[in-house]
């Protein structure tokens, strides 16, 4: 028989090859590193039988969704090792996740390091024992009685959620099964490495109203040497961990008076509003003005725009004389109400409209962490209004600024678009008008993208970006979204050229997305080392001893004239110590100054990362740092 490969071509097989025979067929290192096949856009077992005229890809782990299989396959021998060891275990879920895999388990007894060793050490035996994984496809019925007599109440109750008349596929390896859609690996004995890496709380279902589990962490390579480099950047993403850097610095922290509502200490602010003076500079530059929408309003706004509907469990709520109002969860409806306060002519457009809006969202307080997911949070909004054929240059417009920024931060990034979600407002033909548009600005700009389908906001498409920081980690931050129902809802309006009024297109688009989230993203892709131009305290000046205070003094006092944000350290510690000291709070530059300096009246340059750099005169320092600081070098 005959089956189609990824280039088109076909392929001549034996009737009853499996997908796993085809992939021997083609080359030994396929055979050796296929994990799955992707048949006509489904994904299967390599142990399917092969169909002839499908035409099938397959996955290593090299693709995602490669990866998916070869984890969640991990977290079947995860469960099975668990299951030998703590028997009375019952069974939750166990999905595949990025650069890992977790399961949850109901038992009484709590799971110890002590016992993530041992089960690890049986999850190696499994491995050995190299158990074929075999997919069965049973009846509704049948499936509920299979986990009814191996007393697993969670995968009962999973199945009784499922259509009565829908056949329901279990996996075996050896004693143990599970129920899972899959696919799957061939075998137990194709994982390579595995480890497990920690243990936390999860409710049943994500739900505070259900039972609390034990939910175990682990990941797992095809060879250990990519495990071993996962774990470094395990133990270097720890040692980077904003929450810590965070209190070791002095820069924020979370009071248990507010959890996910963070505060922000002096240090902290001085590179918030760095940043928030860098954002308004830059958009001054391109023609931005700046507003500031009020925190609460009133619920017929909020059902105007569609969060009412679309929105409501993440909001918070309050009544003010009788009325229903919600604290603002976005920025938009106010960037709406500003331009609704005139009529606007055809010339004025595009209208750009910038924000630095305090925003709230409820989360679930199992999901906050530390500067990343928060309550509350400043978003660096803005909303263009323009003209229909002033859409394509706004979009390429926003992207060059976005790059400019993120290439400050030394970020690289990539773009995904995000298409027509379940949920959305408008209809198909605006929503196939705003995604062809997106897709426009992003071929003129020669973007390379991939779409992320039905993930765009309820109001309409967007771009997102990806920035990837020094640890290689991703995170989405700046997005573009082009809104032609909003307008519509609000009932916005411009003067056009003929004297008929006509409806402008709204661009929503942010660029650090979160001022807290994208410092704490800062805080751990610097290691806490921020550039001079961010850093809370740009120049330390250490005395030798207490003779030399008063030329220190004289040393600061002219760097904070220069407008460099110094601090002086006079105490009576030896220098060293203080070298140390100031090396720790990630000091910049560090100015040290004994005899010889007060002498020839110049200073001893200390530069992070670098060490001694040799004598210097201090207006030649001053005029130095001055440079580095406009140039907000790295």
């Amino acid at each position: 028989m005959t089956v189609i490969l990824k280039d088109g071509s076909s392929c001549e097989v034996p009737w009853g090859s499996t997908w796993g025979d085809v992939a021997a067929g083609l080359s030994r290192r396929l055979a050796r590193e296929a994990v799955a096949a992707r048949v006509d856009g489904d994904l299967q077992d390599l142990s399917c039988l092969a169909e002839s005229g499908k035409r099938v890809e397959f996955l290593t782990f090299a693709e995602e969704e490669g990866r998916a299989v070869y984890r969640h396959t991990s977290s079947h021998v995860l469960a099975q090792a668990v299951k030998r060891l703590f028997p009375d275990a019952k069974l939750a879920i166990g999905p595949a996740i990025e650069d890992g895999f977790y399961y949850d388990f109901d038992t009484d007894h709590p799971f110890t390091t002590e016992d993530l060793g041992r089960i690890e050490e049986e999850m190696k035996r499994i491995i050995k024992e190299n158990y074929p994984v075999i997919r069965e496809e049973v009846s509704h019925e049948e499936a509920i009685a299979l986990f009814e007599e191996r007393n697993e109440p969670y995968k009962v109750e999973l199945i009784k959620e499922l259509p009565p008349d829908v056949q329901v596929t279990v996996y075996r390896q050896g004693e143990f099964c599970d129920l899972c859609l899959g696919p799957h690996l061939p075998s137990t004995g194709s994982i390579g490495a595995v480890k497990l890496l920690s243990v936390a709380g999860a409710y049943w279902k994500g739900s505070e109203k259900n039972k609390m589990l034990q939910r175990i962490y682990g990941t797992s390579f095809p060879k250990k040497k990519d495990l071993d480099e996962y774990l470094q950047r395990i133990e270097e993403a720890k040692r980077r961990d904003h929450r810590r850097l965070g209190q070791e610095l002095d820069l924020f922290g979370i009071a248990d008076e507010g959890p996910g509502f963070p505060f922000f200490y002096p240090k902290g602010m001085i590179i918030r509003t760095e940043l928030e003076n860098y954002w308004r500079s830059e958009h001054r530059k391109r023609g931005y003005l700046e507003i500031k929408s009020p925190i609460i309003l009133n619920r017929a706004l909020w059902e105007r725009s569609g969060h009412w509907e679309h929105y409501q469990e993440n909001m918070y709520f309050l009544q003010i004389d009788g009325q229903d109002y919600a604290v603002k969860p976005m920025n938009c409806p106010g960037a709406m109400i500003y331009y609704k306060t005139r009529l606007h002519s055809y010339r004025e457009l595009p209208l750009r409209i910038g924000e630095l809006g305090l925003v709230h969202r409820h989360e679930r307080s199992g999901v906050l962490h530390g500067l990343m997911r928060v309550r509350c949070f400043t978003q660096d909004d803005a909303h263009i209004f323009m003209l229909p054929e002033q859409i394509t240059d706004e979009i390429i417009n926003v992207m060059d600024m976005i790059d400019d920024f993120y290439r400050t931060f030394g970020f690289s990034y990539r773009v995904e678009l995000s298409t027509k979600p379940e949920n959305a407002m408008g209809s198909d033909e605006i929503w196939e008008t705003a995604t062809r548009a997106l897709v426009a600005a992003l071929e003129q700009k020669g973007l390379p993208y991939r779409v992320n389908e039905g993930d765009g906001a309820f109001y309409g498409p967007k771009i997102d970006f990806h920035l990837t920081d020094s640890l290689g980690r991703s995170w989405q931050c700046g997005t573009i979204q082009l809104d032609f129902v909003n307008p519509e809802n609000f009932d916005l309006t411009y003067i056009a050229e003929d004297g008929s009024k006509k409806r402008p297109v709204m661009i929503h688009r942010v660029i650090f997305g979160s001022i807290e989230r994208f410092l704490g993203i800062l805080t751990e892709h610097y290691a806490g080392a921020f550039p001079v131009w961010l850093a809370p305290v740009q120049v330390k000046v250490l005395t030798v001893a207490s003779r030399h205070t008063h030329y220190a003094s004289e040393v600061a006092g002219y760097l904070e004239r220069e407008g460099i944000r110094v601090e002086q350290d006079d105490r009576n510690e030896r220098v060293g110590y203080k070298i140390r000291e100031g090396e720790l709070e990630k000091v910049p530059y560090l100015l040290v100054v004994g005899d010889q300096e007060v002498e020839s009246r110049t200073v001893r340059v200390r530069r992070r990362g670098y060490g001694d750099q040799g004598a210097a005169r201090l207006e030649d320092f001053a005029s130095m740092i001055k440079d580095e600081i406009a140039r907000k070098a790295r």
